[in-house]
């Protein structure tokens, strides 16, 4: 059972680093168009803290045996990190100052988290209020593309969520449900199943609306398509004052 629970956790750690690596086309379009479109800062900040929660979860004072969880949530939290510096890049301001405040609060509640835990509590005690913390952000996490699946479902189209963050979403979840089972730690097996289940509906989504990928630019081709015919037509039709 120890083996197959390591070899479920390194499998969590690939799937993992596939996860954080996965929005990384996004950040190209990001980074080429020079503008963040109407792609949401807010998964990438809800992702960091989920990492940094868990990384501290998983640390040996905290709860035992479970430095894999800390070794991928740790890298990842640096990859989220780099992803937010972009997106403020790039982000209108509005958008800039809501995803700036939202960072600001996450940053808080984790120091507030790992000084309680620190200073406070101790043992048992301790892993309890961690590990309650790190399931309720990380559900939180799994939760933020709802609105991005809101968006798919009435425009149709899966332009704004991209199919490999969702693929790999799922199998990373499963993964570590499957780790969260095999361990007897509800506080790794409860989000993680929650985010198994929202991962297989995305994918359920993409596999409706994949066929409509173009269907905004279409409709913004058509447009241009219209108003160039109407110029035509006011072209070739003769100026009244001359009759």
């Amino acid at each position: 059972m120890h083996v197959l629970r390591l070899l479920i956790g390194v499998l969590g750690n690939a799937t993992g680093l596939l996860l954080f690596l996965a929005p990384m086309v996004t950040f190209k379009r990001i980074v080429r168009s020079r503008s963040t479109e109407q792609f949401s800062g807010v998964p990438y900040v809800m992702t960091l803290l989920n990492c940094i929660v868990f990384a501290w979860y998983g640390l040996p004072f905290i709860s035992r045996n479970n430095i894999l969880l800390s070794s991928i949530n740790g890298i990842g939290g640096v990859i989220e990190f780099t992803y937010i510096v972009i997106f403020l890049i790039y982000a209108p301001k509005k958008e800039r100052t809501k995803v700036i405040g939202l960072f600001a609060l996450i940053m808080t509640v984790f120091l507030a988290i790992a000084s309680i835990s620190l200073l406070a509590l101790h043992g048992n005690t301790r892993k309890f209020f961690c590990g309650v913390a790190a399931a309720l952000f990380s559900t939180v996490m799994f939760a933020s593309p709802l609105s991005v699946m809101r968006m798919v479902i009435k425009t149709k189209s899966v332009e704004y969520m991209p199919f490999f963050l969702s693929l790999f979403a799922s199998l990373c979840a499963m993964s570590w449900l499957i780790y969260g089972l095999l361990s007897g730690d509800p506080f790794v097996t409860v989000p993680n199943g929650f985010g198994t289940g929202l991962g297989i509906a995305q994918l359920i989504l993409y596999a409706i609306y994949c066929k409509n990928g173009n269907h905004t630019e279409n409709a913004i081709q058509d447009d241009f398509a219209e108003m160039d015919l109407e110029k035509i037509d006011q072209v070739k039709k003769p100026d009244s004052r001359h009759h």
